[in-house]
């Protein structure tokens, strides 16, 4: 009907709607008057039956929905996603995964739905991604500890170093009992960054005691609480807290506060992340800056490169930064 209306071959149409440049101003013109009279939009269904393509990214998250509106860590990941697809013809498709039905997010994967996916907050027994081979372009966030799974390609910081940087900045201050709220260990930055703390803890000769000064969290307020109140119980000595990421730090500085513990004159504080909140506690936190938009930018930047067919190497490291405050 556009063709008909414009006075030219469907092959301009198509041309013109998929906007080449092949076509002359005047054609294009005339075509999209044509478009503009008979109030035509593409039907995408149909597009994607005849190029197999979907003109979808699916960001997939395996948490509670609870657990993805809270953590300030999420928004300016996803922000960075759609920045980057904003400039493309891919729409961002926003999946909260249900691990007690891995095969619902596996059919929707392998459906044809999407033409590739960025998984972040993975855990190591995920098993939705589990025997879509190499046929989906996936990219994660964080080195991916699922079984077939970790040599994917994958966007990070370096754990490890960041977090012996910041214990190192602890020992410089001339803390000597230096604890840590870890996080998950099923998740690449809970392990990691513990992987951190114990290096530089040993290389700094404090002694076998303090390389024990260890609590566990799910990365949660409440859990840090939970975890400070263990460790003050078993270590009233304490002096320094390294934290797995800011929210646990939260918690933990709330704890210390009830325990008369002054921060940083008692026991200094550093967190990881540099979430919005970060800045706003009593006192501001230091913390690693783990800059969540521009990791969500190159997760985007990856995916769009494999899809194409481009070569893109395995891993992709964002770098970070010890954020100096009052906590430390």
């Amino acid at each position: 009907m556009v063709a008909a209306e414009a006075g030219v071959s469907r092959a301009t149409v198509s041309r013109v709607v998929n906007g080449s440049t092949s076509v002359a101003p005047d054609i294009i013109a005339q075509v999209q008057a044509a478009v503009a009279r008979l109030d035509y939009v593409p039907n995408r269904v149909a597009r994607s039956l005849a190029s197999r393509r979907a003109d979808v990214i699916a960001l997939i998250v395996p948490e509670s929905a609870s657990t993805v509106f809270a953590d300030p860590f999420f928004a300016p990941v996803v922000r960075g996603v759609a920045r980057v697809l904003g400039d493309t013809d891919y729409t961002l498709n926003l999946l909260i995964a249900s691990e007690s039905r891995p095969e619902k997010t596996r059919r929707y994967l392998q459906g044809g739905n999407v033409d590739g996916a960025l998984v972040v907050s993975h855990h190591a027994e995920d098993h939705s991604y589990v025997g879509l081979g190499s046929a989906l372009p996936m990219v994660f966030g964080g080195r991916p500890l699922i079984p077939g799974l970790t040599d994917r390609h994958h966007v990070d910081v370096d754990n490890v170093d960041s977090a012996r940087r910041a214990v190192e900045h602890l020992l410089g201050l001339g803390r000597t009992r230096i604890g840590t709220i870890a996080g998950r260990q099923d998740m690449p930055a809970g392990l990691d960054r513990l992987v951190g703390w114990r290096e530089a803890v040993a290389a700094s000769g404090a002694g076998r005691a303090s390389v024990d000064l260890v609590e566990f969290g799910d990365f949660t307020q409440d859990s840090g609480a939970e975890a400070t109140e263990r460790m003050l119980a078993r270590e009233p000595g304490l002096d320094a807290l390294f934290v797995a990421n800011d929210q646990m730090a939260a918690g933990a500085m709330r704890v210390l506060a009830a325990h008369g513990r002054r921060v940083p004159d008692d026991v200094a504080v550093i967190g990881f992340d540099d979430d919005t909140f970060a800045a706003t506690l009593s006192p501001p936190l230091t913390t690693v800056r783990q800059p969540a938009m521009e990791f969500g930018e190159a997760m985007a930047e990856v995916l769009i490169a494999l899809i194409a067919g481009e070569d893109v190497p395995r891993r992709t490291v964002i770098p970070t930064s010890l954020v100096r405050r009052g906590s430390a």
